[in-house]
């Protein structure tokens, strides 16, 4: 953070006046000071981004910022830890961490000495998990996983609802409780789609000691912290996710990817396959990968901002319950710029270069590397000559115009749902 935002945080935070006017309070000064300051010095972050390449890039890297200044905003106005309520994490319109097109993702924020009732139905949905987050996702570290579970070991009763409880340590064990680790700040939760047309569920939270009362209305003094707060929320996020494609993906060799690993700081049941790509636009990557037993398996491009692209208008990922499974359970993708005529185009929407992520999800067992993908790039007129089922993947205009039109009816429904 810059030495102004600093200067403007501390003053604003001890509560810098200005002087009286004709009411009976000072007014404070510079109030909104700790966000400008914070919002200008992520602008020239995106505006000096080493792998910005065209304009595109540098246009979706400014509507990320857009994005992320809204998230921060309502997430301070939002958050309160004496009434804690779910709120999404992450959304369309507020992307970060490479979200998945598959997930909803909610939060709400614990204290490790609260007691807190989650109450819940279980919707259609392929995967619903639970994750208590000690700390956040900072520029130089990652959150354990350890605390994190599937809908496997929560009590689900005949009709599809449960209840359970988070808080410190108990006597004894109970199949509904969950002891919140030392320094527990967040509990995360994370509902995933296979076919899109599932319907997701209910849930709720509430902290036992203050459900029935009200929280304090918000003073001047807080409104004005929050303020600041949003100012170090925003550049923490910024460089957080700049950070994230270095660590875990940029290292790797251009146009590959990793063998199945658990992911990190992600779910203790999650495996993933990451990589980077670089192609020209008469080139193709043609992804062969075996369709898996995981209740989940999908795939995904991201932006170098660490973003989806977006997955509503075009097909820029697909889920095992979504791709065409050739005859020989192998599920075959092509990614490209131009279209190549098949039902598993990835669409890389004009970028030359972005993210690739498999995730397993729900899964018994390690994820093998003979279970990861494999990739080889191509000339684009020669897809065909690289598919052993050409003929059973190929699409044409009209059939692709289905695909998206499901998808587009498919998110409006699960947004509203």
């Amino acid at each position: 953070m810059s030495s102004s935002t600093s200067e403007a945080t501390d003053t604003t935070t001890a509560g810098g006046r200005g002087e009286r006017g004709d009411g009976v309070f000072d007014r404070p000064v510079d109030v909104t000071r700790p966000l400008t300051d914070a919002i200008a010095e992520a602008e020239s972050l995106v505006a000096s981004a080493g792998f910005v390449e065209s304009e595109q890039d540098l246009a979706e890297g400014y509507d990320y910022l857009a994005g992320s200044i809204a998230a921060i905003v309502q997430l301070v106005r939002s958050r309160q830890k004496s009434h804690p309520n779910f709120i999404t994490s992450t959304g369309p319109a507020t992307k970060m961490g490479l979200d998945n097109p598959d997930t909803l993702y909610y939060h709400a924020d614990v204290e490790p000495d609260g007691t807190y009732i989650v109450r819940g139905h279980r919707g259609t949905t392929v995967d619903l998990s639970f994750q208590v987050l000690a700390g956040e996702y900072t520029p130089s570290a990652v959150p354990g996983g350890d605390d994190a579970f599937d809908d496997r070991r929560v009590p689900i009763d005949a009709d599809g609802d449960f209840e359970i409880t988070f808080g410190p340590p108990i006597d004894g064990t109970r199949d509904d409780y969950f002891v919140l680790a030392e320094g527990a700040s967040m509990l995360a939760v994370r509902e995933v789609y296979g076919d899109w047309t599932q319907r997701k569920g209910t849930i709720s939270i509430e902290r036992v000691d203050t459900v029935g009362s009200a929280p304090p209305e918000p003073d001047l003094a807080r409104v004005v912290r929050r303020y600041a707060t949003a100012g170090k929320m925003l550049t923490s996020r910024i460089n957080t996710w700049f950070n994230f494609p270095k660590w875990f993906y940029l290292d790797e060799p251009v146009n590959t990817f990793t063998p199945p690993r658990l992911t990190p700081g992600g779910l203790a049941t999650q495996y993933s396959s990451v990589g980077h790509y670089r192609l020209a636009d008469n080139e193709a990557m043609v992804i062969t990968v075996p369709k898996s037993d995981a209740p989940y398996q999908g795939f995904q491009l991201g932006s170098m901002w660490y973003i989806s692209l977006d997955y509503v208008n075009h097909q820029t990922s697909l889920n095992s319950a979504q791709a065409q499974v050739d005859p020989d359970g192998m599920i075959r993708m092509v990614v490209s710029r131009r279209d190549p005529g098949v039902a598993n185009w990835i669409e890389t929407t004009g970028r030359v270069t972005g993210i690739m992520q498999f995730r397993w999800q729900r899964t018994d067992h390690p994820i093998p590397p003979e279970g990861g993908p494999t990739a080889q790039v191509i000339d684009i007129d020669d897809v065909g000559a690289h598919l052993p089922y050409a003929s059973h993947n190929s699409i044409d205009a009209a059939g692709w115009a289905d695909r998206i039109a499901a998808r587009q009816r498919a998110f409006a429904e699960r947004m509203l749902g």
